[in-house]
């Protein structure tokens, strides 16, 4: 179970893309989010492995203590949980769906847990090359004592799409004595 402002990014997504997969990104209107328009951010996809920051909201910038517009997302991710941000990354692309990731973001001295909602957003018909994000902080973001992000660490990646909800397993049962699937 996400935060409620996750779950409500996630509930947008899925009503923008209906079954046409990755919603257009014209199709994306800050205004129907804007209480959570300080915490959302839109990636861009380079070249292997870059994910250009597009827009970030004043919350995400003011936790970074700088502007990221052009800053490779990437790069602002621990290496230990690069590798795994970019596969579910890349994940979501092809399937297309959003994803969920726990993030603790590190200062020098202080941290900060926060849910990093991320789901791809297609430049035109079937080709997604940006990503609709948010920064959903879990604690008291005064814990960070005014310091700037230093470092996001992954702890989790849930995706969120019906391909990653869990499946019936089969039971077991009896039918006149004779075992049956």
């Amino acid at each position: 179970m996400f935060h409620s402002n996750t779950q409500h990014m996630i509930d947008y997504w899925r009503g923008k893309s209906g079954l046409a997969g990755a919603p257009a990104r014209a199709a994306i209107d800050p205004t129907e989010f804007a209480r959570l328009a300080p915490q959302a951010l839109m990636l861009g996809r380079g070249a292997a492995g870059v994910y250009p920051v597009r827009l970030a909201g004043g919350l995400v910038c003011d936790l970074h203590r700088r502007d990221l517009r052009g800053v490779n997302f990437m790069a602002m991710v621990a290496e230990r949980g690069r590798f795994d941000l970019q596969t579910a990354l890349e994940t979501a692309r092809r399937r297309p769906e959003p994803i969920v990731a726990e993030i603790t973001a590190v200062t020098g001295e202080s941290a900060l847990d926060l849910e990093l909602f991320l789901a791809p957003l297609a430049a035109r018909a079937g080709s997604p090359e940006r990503f609709l994000g948010l920064y959903q902080p879990l604690s008291l973001v005064s814990r960070l004592e005014d310091a700037a992000v230093a470092e996001l660490h992954v702890r989790a990646i849930h995706g969120v799409g019906p391909a990653n909800e869990e499946t019936h397993r089969l039971r077991l049962a009896t039918l006149d004595g004779r075992r049956v699937a």
